[in-house]
C-alpha cells in the first residue's frame, strides 16, 4: 500500500513520458482545445486521463508511487515553465502564437477554418468586447491560451 511496486526511475520516466505526450497533443490539437471546455471536451479529457493513468503508474497503486508520479509531473511542468520563460523560441514552440481571425472588420475565413473557430464563437467574443458586428472590429485574435480577444475600430 505505501511502497511502490515499480522502480523509482521507471515511475519517474513513465510520468515524464505521459506529461510530454500530453504537452505535445495539446499543442498539436490547437489553441481552441485549451480555451474553453465544452461538455464533450470534458468527457474526452476525463477518459484520456483514466487511460493515461494506467500508462503512468503501471501496476503500482501505492501511495508513495502516486506521490512520486505527481511530483514528477509538477517538476516537469515547472521545468517547462522556466525554460519557456528564458527562451522565446521554445515558448513559441510550446505555447504557440496568436492567430488573427478578424482584420479591419473582415473575417479571415482560412484562419477560422484552420483553428476550427465557429462564427458563433467569434460573435460571442465580439459581444464580450462590446462589439455587435464584425465590421466594428479592428481585430479579433485567437490567443495562444485559446481565448478570443477583440478590439474596436477607432472612430
Amino acid at each position: 500500500m505505501w511502497l511502490p511496486e515499480v522502480g523509482v526511475v521507471e515511475k519517474i520516466l513513465r510520468s515524464f513520458v505521459v506529461y510530454a505526450f500530453l504537452l505535445a497533443v495539446f499543442r498539436l490539437t490547437g489553441k481552441r482545445q485549451v480555451g474553453a471546455l465544452t461538455p464533450f471536451d470534458l468527457i474526452v479529457l476525463l477518459i484520456v486521463s483514466n487511460v493515461l493513468q494506467n500508462a503512468m503508474i503501471g501496476p503500482d497503486n501505492s501511495v508513495l508511487g502516486g506521490l512520486l508520479g505527481a511530483c514528477t509531473i509538477f517538476g516537469a511542468n515547472a521545468l517547462v515553465a522556466r525554460l519557456t520563460f528564458h527562451s522565446r523560441r521554445l515558448e513559441k514552440l510550446i505555447d504557440g502564437t496568436p492567430t488573427r481571425l478578424v482584420h479591419d472588420g473582415q473575417v479571415d475565413e482560412e484562419a477560422m477554418r484552420r483553428e476550427l473557430v465557429t462564427r458563433a464563437e467569434l460573435h460571442a467574443a465580439l459581444r464580450e468586447a462590446g462589439l455587435f458586428e464584425v465590421s466594428q472590429a479592428r481585430y479579433a485574435m485567437l490567443e495562444a491560451t485559446g481565448k478570443i480577444t477583440a478590439g474596436a475600430k477607432r472612430p
